[in-house]
């Protein structure tokens, strides 16, 4: 057998259908895609291969997906942090995204999200903000998958001015993605209180015809709710049902404000839900019932939400956070064990996107994407149990090596398509500018 790269590890996370944990087996990569996951005394015999990586006291996972996000956003990190919802969004975020958000604050912004993204493991993410083809961009050029979202609002901004000219962009970046290796695109109709009735309808058939997914806000807070009741007479689930949106294409994200019926109703249409256990506390938004959810058989992924409410783009931490929260929230102490975080982080994800037959999990035929955590330190010896302490123990500085479609996009834990000193020095720039025009509260 001949491969391009064979890897040896220590242990490697398949999460491919069970909770296996192979001790002492390899990888090998063979034009861009996992070739065979062997013992490596057997990859030692019949593998050769253009290059070898020994990889001892590392565990090796699939790369890390993240289902929600805005990724342009993290040069408003910390901008306005502790503060009530509508007050952070009214003094401080809207009024710097209407005075700064336009292509060159996006590339700056996603190029920014992808170097930390890339550090912490992540290969993958599901995002949702304006100039959607530059962020398309800026992933590709750094090597990253990238679900990008067509956006749509009712209301104007620098970017559209009406529901129709954001669909009408939003079909001219489908158009050029097409077939893209790492690029896919879904309809990201904001949220049912910034979308009205028509540009609902009018998504829902598009993406029916486009056969893409659907990324939506949905029963963020309690305040939706009541503005959904007293605006429409109904929940804001409801109203999407009642337009055909949900379904199996729907990836609704956050969830916090559910009733018994309403899960049931998620599972029986086979809707996708994202949990954001990290933005969702800082807000004080609520606690999205991922137990309850999964044991009605709804597929829940994770995201991290944007950089401004949360603030990092770190799924190690936010697998851990979602763990702990869901046995606090359940009172139970087995509730959403490690294996399952570590699924919501990967499978779950790569399912709720549609692109669960090309990543998610460590298979032979599957792209190889895949990420190296180093256990062999301080504060990860000893190993009993590596799925547990990559959730519960192990930080993203532990993430040494990252590889998409079996290209090396970290190496040591360097980068290896982006410039740090450049993406950096972008990132103060654009900061510097930013808070001379914040208002002090």
């Amino acid at each position: 057998m001949h491969a391009d790269l064979l890897i040896h590890a220590e242990w490697i996370l398949p999460v491919d259908g069970d909770d296996r944990v192979l001790a002492d087996h390899s990888l090998a990569i063979a034009a861009g895609r996992i070739q065979a996951i062997l013992p490596t005394a057997e990859a030692r015999r019949v593998v050769q291969a253009a290059g070898t990586l020994e990889l001892p006291r590392h565990a090796l996972i699939p790369g890390l997906i993240n289902a929600h996000t805005h990724s342009p956003m993290t040069l408003l990190r910390g901008l306005a942090d502790d503060l009530p919802l509508m007050t952070w969004l009214n003094r401080h975020i809207w009024p710097a995204e209407q005075r700064w958000v336009d292509a060159d604050f996006v590339l700056a912004g996603t190029r920014l999200a992808a170097l930390e993204m890339l550090k912490g493991g992540t290969v993958c993410f599901n995002d949702m903000y304006f100039w959607p083809e530059v962020t398309a961009r800026a992933a590709a050029e750094a090597g990253m998958r990238a679900v990008v979202g067509m956006i749509v609002v009712d209301f104007p901004t620098r970017y559209a001015d009406a529901p129709g000219a954001y669909l009408h962009k939003g079909l001219a970046l489908h158009d050029r993605y097409r077939g893209h290796a790492l690029i896919r695109t879904a309809f990201a109709p904001h949220s049912p209180y910034a979308v009205s009735d028509e540009p609902l309808a009018r998504v829902r058939t598009l993406a029916d015809e486009l056969e893409v997914p659907v990324h939506i806000h949905l029963h963020e807070t309690r305040d939706e709710i009541v503005q959904s009741l007293r605006d429409h007479g109904e929940r804001p689930i409801a109203r999407l049902d009642r337009h055909g949106l949900l379904g199996p294409s729907l990836v609704a994200v956050h969830m916090t404000q559910l009733e018994d019926a309403e899960i049931e109703a998620v599972a029986r249409a086979g809707a996708q839900v994202v949990h954001c256990p990290q933005s969702n506390l800082k807000l004080a938004s609520g606690f999205c019932p991922v137990v309850r959810l999964l044991e009605a058989g709804v597929n829940v992924a994770l995201g991290t939400d944007g950089a401004a409410s949360n603030n990092d783009l770190d799924l190690l931490a936010e697998m851990g956070t979602a763990a702990l929260l869901a046995k606090g929230v359940a009172g139970a102490a087995a509730a959403l064990p490690a294996h399952q975080a570590l699924r919501m982080a990967t499978i779950n994800g790569a399912r709720a996107l549609g692109i669960d037959a090309e990543t998610g999990s460590l298979e032979p035929g599957k792209s190889a994407d895949l990420v190296a955590v180093d256990l062999g330190t301080p504060a990860t010896e000893p190993v009993y149990h590596p799925v547990s302490q990559l959730v519960y123990a192990a930080g993203r500085e532990l993430v040494r090596h990252v590889w998409v479609a079996g290209r090396q996009l970290i190496r040591d834990g360097e980068p290896t398509t982006l410039d740090p000193r450049e993406v950096l020095a972008e990132a103060r720039a654009w900061g510097e500018r930013i808070a001379a025009s914040d208002p002090e509260d």
